[in-house]
């Protein structure tokens, strides 16, 4: 793995940058739901969250398209510069002098856009700027700064939301315009268009720019397996989250009692705290496997195999034994997928592909919620064998394709 002073200064601020806003990030975002839920009741905050992903969602191919135009660094800005005024409307709409769920709402679809506007953008300077070779060292470091800074702030936040919201949100703005500052000044555009748009119409000449990436069959397999494999790891607030509240009775373990939710918020915080301390250990011990195909079928077998258990099991040590597993899995599996991910599209539609890439994301959410739905009418048994199936079909996805990838990122190498 390369030292973290020898890469490209837009991979060292990228992370400074990512690490101080989710830290803020983390202390609100994951709130916003119960804010909602207290102001407009469970159903409407549904509603209003999912509207909130198809926005994203939308707004993202937007973003994907348009970084393949204009650049990256120009997007970056403008989304940062909307995210940024969100978050002071936000702190104004929470303030002493008001309090307005509503334009708090409007301001949460605001932000949820910007990230959809320059995540693709974001993702491709990552790529534009990184070799193949050193790819899988910059994903794990990025992956740690996002799972520590969510521990940081999600802490936080539980101490902090219910009673310093104004005081939260106002941090927030500040932390944007520092945000805004590092990439308007320091980070360097890394993508210049050779040549112009076609099509006068827009959404003509998207349409071109997205037909393109559909045709790319190999990119198509290689979403649709991420999005099973993901859903695997969202059952965690999903189908297993409730599972363990209605089935796991009360333990006592060394004098701490244990009941379903309790359960829950200890799994997730074991599967942070590996990530954060063991990230860096664990991807130079897989960067040293001389075979990489088995590495990244073995890491999600055994990611599927750790979740696989934690959806059926209720005893406290089977449950924290199973959750490391499913995590080690985790940190084998991401630098490799995520290293595959950056060699699969072309120079010119880099972030158009990024942008659809997203659907592992939302897919994979609607694939967990799924799941909730059939958890109510099946067995325990049946639905810990979907689950793994779910995960042995992304797997064997992955199997099949694996030549073509190997052949797709050596020839990007080559480039």
């Amino acid at each position: 793995m390369k030292r973290f002073r020898d890469y490209h200064k837009n991979i060292k601020i990228r992370i400074y940058q990512i690490f101080l806003s989710d830290m803020v990030s983390g202390a609100v975002i994951p709130f916003m739901a119960i804010y909602f839920s207290e102001h407009f009741g469970a159903t409407l905050t549904g509603i209003l969250l999912l509207l909130n992903v198809v926005i994203g969602l939308l707004v993202g191919l937007y973003g994907g398209y348009y970084s393949d135009q204009m650049g990256r660094k120009k997007l970056m800005v403008i989304a940062g510069l909307i995210r940024m005024v969100a978050f002071i409307v936000m702190a104004i709409a929470n303030s002493p002098m008001l309090t307005s769920p509503m334009l708090t709402f409007v301001m949460v679809l605001i932000v949820g856009a910007s990230f959809g506007l320059d995540g693709p953008a974001a993702d491709a300077m990552l790529i534009d700027i990184t070799k193949p070779s050193e790819r899988k060292g910059v994903y794990s470091l990025m992956y740690w700064s996002f799972n520590l800074a969510f521990a940081v702030g999600g802490i936080v936040g539980a101490l902090a939301f219910n009673h310093y919201l104004f005081e939260l949100l106002v941090i927030m703005g500040i932390t944007s315009a520092i945000s805004n500052i590092l990439v308007i000044f320091f980070i360097d555009e890394t993508y210049t268009k050779k040549e112009a748009i076609k099509h006068k119409n827009v959404l003509v000449s998207m349409f071109h720019s997205y037909k393109e990436v559909a045709g790319d069959k190999l990119f198509l397999l290689f979403v649709l397996a991420g999005m099973l494999i993901q859903s695997i790891e969202n059952q965690m607030e999903n189908y297993i989250g409730i599972r363990l509240n209605e089935d796991m009775p009360a333990q006592s373990v060394f004098s701490f009692e244990f009941t379903g939710v309790e359960m829950l918020g200890f799994l997730k915080s074991e599967n942070t705290i590996i990530v954060v301390f063991l990230t860096v250990f664990i991807t130079r011990w897989v960067t040293k496997w001389k075979n990489e195909d088995r590495t990244f079928l073995s890491s999600i077998l055994i990611f599927t195999i750790g979740y696989v258990v934690i959806s059926y099991v209720n005893n406290v040590m089977l449950l924290f034994i199973f959750m490391a597993l499913a995590t080690i899995g985790e940190l084998m599996r991401v630098p490799i997928q995520q290293d595959f991910m950056a060699s699969i599209p072309t120079d010119e539609k880099r972030s158009s592909y990024m942008a659809v890439s997203s659907i592992v994301f939302y897919g994979s959410m609607m694939i967990s919620a799924i799941f909730v739905s059939l958890g109510a009418i099946l067995s325990n048994e049946i639905m810990s064998f979907l689950i793994l199936l779910t995960g042995l079909a992304g797997m064997l996805i992955i199997k099949s394709i694996l030549p073509d990838l190997k052949k797709r990122r050596a020839m990007q190498s080559q480039n």
